[in-house]
C-alpha cells in the first residue's frame, strides 16, 4: 500500500460515518490511542532535541519528575488504547499507527529521554508547545462539545479539520517568531523613561486588579483593531481567512492568517507591556485569553442569559461568525460586550443562534497554503 493510499485510508477511518464511530467499535479508543501516541512521540522528540524542538520555558521542565511521569502516562495510555482498538475494530489502521507511535517514542528513550543533540542556534520550533496545546485544549473542550453540543450532528473530524490542525501546528512552530515580532514594539514603548513612575504604580496593584485591567485595556484596543480588519478592505482579505470557517468548534479559532496574528498581537499587547503590569499577571492573562478564545469558538449549546450581558460567550461570538446579513460587522469584543454596546455593534437576539457560518459565497479557497496566499491574489 502506498503512502497516499495509507493517508486516504486513515482519513476515511477518522471521518468514519456515525455507525462506525459508536462506543464498542474501537473507533474512540483508536483515535485516543493515535492522538496520545503522536503527542507522546512529539514530546519525546522535543526532549531529545530541546534546542531545535522545545520552547525554553518548557524545556526547563524536562528534568522535572512530574513532567516525565506525565509523558510516561501519555505513552502508556496511548499504547493501551491502541491495543484495545486492535481488539475491537475490524480495520486495524488506527490501532496499529497509535501503537507504532508509542513504541517508537519508547525506543527513543521514552519519558527518560536525555537531550542528545547540541543547540547550534537560538532558533527553535515549538513542537512540544503544539503537542501540549492540542492535548490540553482537546482534553478540556472535546468532552464539553460531546456532552453539550450546539450541533450534535457535527463530528469531531468535521470538514476542514485537517487545515485547522495544521494552523495549530504552524502557529506553534512559529511561536518564537510570533512572540518576538509582536512583543518587540510594545517592549520598546515600555522602555520609555517617561512611563517609569506609572509602571511602578501599576506593578504594585493587587493581582486581580491587574488581571481585570489587562483584560479591559487589551479588549478595548482589540475591539478597534478587529473592527478595522472588517472595515478596511486590505485588512479584510487577511481576516476573511478566519471567517472562512463553516463550522465552529474548539479548532476553529486557530484558523488565522499568519500576518493577521502578527498585526493583531503587536497592537493589542501594547497596553499590557507599556503600563508595566507584573509578569505573573501578564502570563496568567496570556493563558486565560488563549483558553477563552477557544471557548467562544466551541460547538457548545450553553445558554448564559446573565453572563452574556457581562462577558463574551459562545453564542455572542458565534453571531460574529454567522452567515446571516444581521451578523455582518457585529460583536467585535473578545471579553466584554460593553464595547459593542457603546459603539453600536452589539447583536444578540434572544435564544437564537446563527443558521450557519462563513462568508456569503464562500470566496476563500480551502487548504492552508491557498488561504495563506489568498490576501495577495488579484480579484
Amino acid at each position: 500500500m502506498s503512502l497516499q493510499d495509507t493517508r486516504q485510508k486513515l482519513r476515511n477511518e477518522l471521518e468514519a460515518p456515525a455507525p462506525l464511530r459508536t462506543f464498542g467499535t474501537g473507533w474512540i479508543s483508536g483515535v485516543a490511542g493515535l492522538a496520545l501516541g503522536l503527542i507522546g512521540l512529539a514530546l519525546v522528540v522535543s526532549m531529545r532535541a530541546p534546542g531545535q524542538f522545545a520552547m525554553p520555558e518548557l524545556s526547563a521542565l524536562h528534568a522535572n519528575h512530574w513532567f516525565k511521569l506525565g509523558v510516561l502516562v501519555i505513552l502508556l495510555l496511548g499504547f493501551a488504547a491502541s491495543v484495545l482498538s486492535l481488539a475491537l475494530r475490524a480495520s486495524k489502521l488506527l490501532g496499529t499507527l497509535g501503537a507504532v507511535a508509542a513504541l517508537l517514542a519508547a525506543l527513543l528513550g521514552g519519558s527518560a529521554s536525555p537531550a542528545l543533540t547540541p543547540d547550534p542556534t537560538p532558533l527553535f520550533l515549538g513542537l512540544d508547545w503544539f503537542a501540549l496545546n492540542v492535548l490540553f485544549t482537546g482534553l478540556i473542550f472535546i468532552p464539553m462539545e460531546r456532552i453539550s453540543p450546539l450541533r450534535a450532528e457535527q463530528p469531531l473530524f468535521r470538514d476542514e479539520w485537517r487545515e485547522d490542525i495544521f494552523y495549530y501546528l504552524v502557529s506553534s512552530f512559529m511561536v518564537q517568531v510570533l512572540a518576538f515580532v509582536s512583543f518587540a514594539p510594545a517592549k520598546w514603548v515600555a522602555a520609555a523613561s517617561a512611563l517609569v513612575s506609572l509602571q511602578q504604580w501599576v506593578a504594585g496593584l493587587p493581582f486581580v486588579v491587574q488581571l481585570v485591567a489587562i483584560m479591559f485595556l487589551t479588549d478595548f484596543v482589540q475591539y478597534w483593531v478587529h473592527r478595522a480588519f472588517h472595515r478596511v478592505p486590505w485588512l479584510w482579505n487577511f481576516h476573511a481567512v478566519h471567517h472562512s470557517a463553516q463550522h465552529m468548534d474548539w479548532m476553529a479559532g486557530a484558523r488565522m492568517h499568519f500576518l493577521e496574528i502578527l498585526i493583531l498581537r503587536t497592537l493589542t499587547v501594547i497596553p499590557m507591556f507599556a503600563l508595566g503590569f507584573a509578569p505573573t499577571a501578564v502570563n496568567v492573562y496570556i493563558l486565560l485569553v488563549y483558553l477563552y478564545s477557544t471557548f467562544i469558538h466551541a460547538n457548545l449549546s450553553w445558554r448564559l442569559p446573565v453572563v452574556d450581558q457581562l462577558l463574551v460567550t459562545p453564542r455572542f461570538h458565534h453571531w460574529h461568525h454567522g452567515i446571516e446579513k444581521e451578523a455582518i460587522d457585529v460583536n467585535f469584543s473578545i471579553h466584554f460586550p460593553l464595547f459593542d454596546r457603546l459603539f453600536g455593534t452589539h447583536y444578540l437576539p434572544k435564544d437564537k443562534w446563527p443558521a450557519g457560518y462563513g462568508i456569503e459565497g464562500h470566496p476563500v479557497p480551502k487548504g492552508y497554503w491557498a488561504q495563506l496566499l489568498y490576501p495577495f491574489r488579484r480579484r
